[in-house]
């Protein structure tokens, strides 16, 4: 039983068509006289795989005629769509249906005088999609092997394992930590500040508040306010001074 399965299962991979983008053909003999002229009977080489040979340049070829004649036929051929000398020639493989009209199959670049196959824009997609999700993927899994969790903490990182993550992990929290360093200054910068800030305010009084501005001019005990001690002198700043006040104790009565 086992055996009859293995047979079936090597019948249909036979059968199956064979993915032309994953082979290459070069013919070592002809690949030093590549020109315009001779790339065609180059690519028409019964040898070359994607060469199919039931083709109207085949049926021109057995009955000798020259390639102007393929369009006035119907059916599949093959033109030299692009030439760039000595590198590279483009082939297109397509349908014929009038002499004004064909439809695209295939095209095939030979570089160096080895032919591949182009892919066509799904096979370009689809291999860039898969290449994506497949980095995602795998850069997804590197990142979870790194999460730890613990029921206070929580979530967090350890890349011990991965000395090179480590390295950067203690080199950015180090970079962080003299930036904080940085940003709060010495202590000479700290006294500077506020040293410069009291010269800028004594330079720049703040205004008399208005409800200043409105006291009587006379003290009650008929003393006048002279303009340095007037707070509702317009002219300048407020400036109130306050007098030492000596705050000795009494002396302590003796006891006769």
């Amino acid at each position: 039983m086992a055996n009859r399965q293995m047979a079936a299962q090597g019948n249909s991979n036979a059968n199956a068509p064979e993915n032309h983008l994953r082979l290459s053909w070069h013919d070592t003999q002809m690949m030093a006289t590549l020109s315009p002229q001779t790339v065609m009977d180059y690519f028409c080489r019964k040898s070359n795989p994607f060469y199919d040979h039931v083709c109207n340049n085949e049926t021109i070829r057995m009955q000798r005629l020259g390639p102007e004649h393929l369009h006035n036929m119907i059916g599949t051929e093959y033109i030299l769509l692009h030439v760039a000398e000595p590198i590279l020639y483009v082939i297109r493989k397509q349908h014929r249906h009038n002499p004004s009209e064909a439809t695209p199959i295939a095209d095939y670049y030979i570089i160096g005088g080895t032919v591949y196959k182009a892919p066509d824009l799904a096979n370009v997609i689809n291999a860039r999609i898969l290449n994506t999700v497949v980095n995602l993927q795998s850069s997804f899994e590197e990142a979870s092997s790194y999460a730890r969790y613990h029921p206070n903490k929580g979530y967090t990182w350890d890349f011990s394992s991965n000395k090179v993550l480590s390295d950067k992990a203690k080199a950015d929290k180090k970079d962080s930590n003299a930036v904080k360093d940085e940003n709060s200054g010495t202590l000479f910068q700290k006294q500077r500040v506020d040293m410069l800030l009291a010269e800028l305010l004594r330079k720049f009084p703040p205004p008399i508040p208005p409800m200043l501005q409105n006291l009587p001019q006379h003290m009650p005990g008929g003393d006048d306010l002279s303009p340095r001690d007037n707070p509702t002198d317009a002219t300048g700043p407020l400036d109130i001074k306050t007098e030492g006040v000596d705050m000795k104790p009494p002396p302590e009565k003796k006891s006769k």
